[in-house]
């Protein structure tokens, strides 16, 4: 079968991988029907999101039909319609049990220790192999596999997978009241979902951040107050536009991506430093080499603790490696922020999101910009990692 495959920094091909096969009692083998790419999959070929091991499949979104189910597995049989919680969790430990799926004890091989599984990850996370793939095998199915109603579409459903319940995530932890004025930093997919979110909690205003025209643009469709930082100093509007006080709430959706700032008298050398992957990357990071970006600043972080009320709250869904280091901790403590972060415990979240979008409450698909077929991927993924007008989140198809 076809599979998009990380080979080293910025190196991946669609290669030709043997068909997974039912391992455990609880691992079920399902045929996707729709993946996408991520902005998480672009750490990984950039080397920014941890160390990886060559011949990984990528991918961690997923929709699917059930072709095989292990002798365990009692909720789903061949032939059901599946959506595919992006984090990997064994439904039975202490924190799934919580709610915290994301901090499962048993689903990462590495140990409990190990953080966050998920499919077409690093080595800590696994790994895993991806959902950018004709099939693939899903363990602790009866956790791992969410039916889809027959109303919503493969379209619909693959937002589901990941970014929707990540958006909704950030919002979530960010203790968003009716009422609250909200900054989001980032408008890519997530961002773009967190401020769908944001408004599904009630916030009376939310400013949207970020470089981009088309998601700009895509942002002030939904309502948001946008603010370009390239054209002028985020804080600084921010603070302008709510009178001096600043917004109840941050958050973060960009991660460690937002090491450099674009605006002002920096946005010229920024630009150059920013990098894509393929040829110019691999000459800043070898292959079998990873960026050690553990002093690099967050712009995207000093920018939201300084935008924020005082006892407001943070919350960080963008994407930071272990060895990140940078964190305004002064200027938090002494506003009193409160600071939440984390990954999404997607399955907590997809079960309600689709009812939403069964009832016709909200339709995640218009921000769904491109369906590419899987032989096209490798120029799929250049076009999103360059940010191309128009090219918001991505669909894949196998077998078209």
């Amino acid at each position: 079968m076809k599979a998009v495959v990380w080979h080293g920094i910025g190196d991946i091909r669609l290669d030709d991988v043997p068909e997974p096969q039912i391992e455990q009692p609880t691992d079920a083998v399902v045929r996707l029907t729709a993946s996408a790419i991520c902005g998480t999959d672009l750490h990984f070929i950039r080397g920014t999101g941890g160390e990886m091991v060559p011949g990984t499949v990528l991918g961690h979104e997923g929709v699917g039909i059930v072709e095989q189910v292990g002798a365990d597995v009692r909720n789903f049989r061949p032939g059901d319609r599946v959506v595919i919680p992006s984090t990997i969790a064994c439904g039975y430990c202490s924190y799934c049990r919580a709610g915290y799926y994301s901090q499962c004890d048993t689903a990462n091989p590495n140990g409990p220790g190990a953080g966050t599984a998920f499919y077409g990850g690093p080595k800590a996370s696994g790994p895993f192999q991806g959902l950018q793939a004709e099939k693939a095998r899903i363990p602790f199915a009866a956790t791992n596999l969410v039916k889809v109603p027959d109303n919503v579409t493969d379209q619909q459903a693959i937002l589901v997978s990941d970014i929707f319940p990540t958006g909704y995530f950030g919002a979530d932890i960010a203790d968003i009241k009716p009422g609250h004025t909200v900054a989001i930093f980032g408008c890519g997919p997530v961002g773009q979902f967190t401020i769908t979110s944001a408004k599904l909690l009630g916030a009376g205003r939310v400013f949207a951040i970020d470089r981009i025209p088309s998601r700009l643009d895509a942002a002030r469709h939904q309502g948001a107050e946008t603010i370009n930082f390239d054209e002028e100093d985020p804080v600084e509007a921010i603070k302008r536009l709510t009178g001096g006080v600043g917004v109840d709430c941050a958050i973060d959706v960009v991660g460690v991506d937002a090491k450099h700032a674009h605006h002002g008298p920096a946005a010229e050398q920024a630009q150059k430093e920013e990098q894509t992957f393929g040829q110019e990357l691999e000459q800043v990071a070898p292959q079998g080499t990873a960026w050690n970006v553990g002093d690099a600043p967050s712009q995207a972080l000093e920018w939201a603790v300084q935008a924020l009320a005082k006892a407001g709250t943070l919350s960080i869904i963008g994407v930071y490696p272990q060895t990140m280091q940078s964190f305004p901790i002064g200027a938090a403590m002494n506003k009193n922020l409160t600071i939440k972060s984390g990954n999404c415990n997607h399955r907590k979240y997809i079960p309600m999101l689709l009812d939403l979008i069964q009832q016709g409450t909200l339709d995640p698909e218009k921000l769904l910009s491109q369906v590419e077929e899987m032989h096209t991927a490798i120029e799929a993924y250049k076009a999103f990692d360059e940010r191309q007008p128009g090219w918001l989140k991505v669909e894949l198809v196998p077998g078209m």
